[in-house]
């Protein structure tokens, strides 16, 4: 072959695909090898990235309860209004973050703040489920 054209091995390796067996190093290091190479690679690139993210911030809201109201009721509301929601004090809070239910909690008392323990994080699954 001329000179111009690249060998298996440099094209995967300018591609970054793995090369198959026939095109193994002559030295022998095999591919678990290189595979390790680039799991520990792409373990520290995903490392990177989610730390890139890590700062971002969310919203983080809890949801006591909710109520359904007239417009003429809503009209009514001032101070001192005592508007009763649809859940008991002893029910579980929903958990939301930027909008989307991620949990349910109880309210507790932190010094003189409110505070939420989470008492359940939904999986993925129990998320779709509560969509429908």
């Amino acid at each position: 072959m001329s000179d111009n054209f690249l060998s298996q091995e440099e094209i995967d390796a300018l591609l970054g695909g793995k090369p198959d067996a026939s095109t193994s190093t002559a030295e022998g290091t095999g591919d678990s090898l290189d595979q390790h190479h680039r799991s520990g690679h792409g373990e520290k690139e995903e490392q990177r990235n989610l730390e890139l993210i890590l700062d971002f911030p969310l919203r983080l809201s809890v949801r006591l309860g909710e109520v359904t109201k007239t417009l003429e009721e809503v009209r009514e509301v001032g101070p001192g209004t005592v508007v009763e929601l649809d859940r008991v004090i002893s029910d579980p809070v929903d958990i939301f973050v930027n909008g989307k239910l991620i949990g349910r909690g109880e309210v507790v008392v932190v010094g003189e703040n409110f505070g939420i323990k989470i008492t359940h994080i939904f999986t993925p699954v129990e998320r779709v489920k509560i969509l429908k």
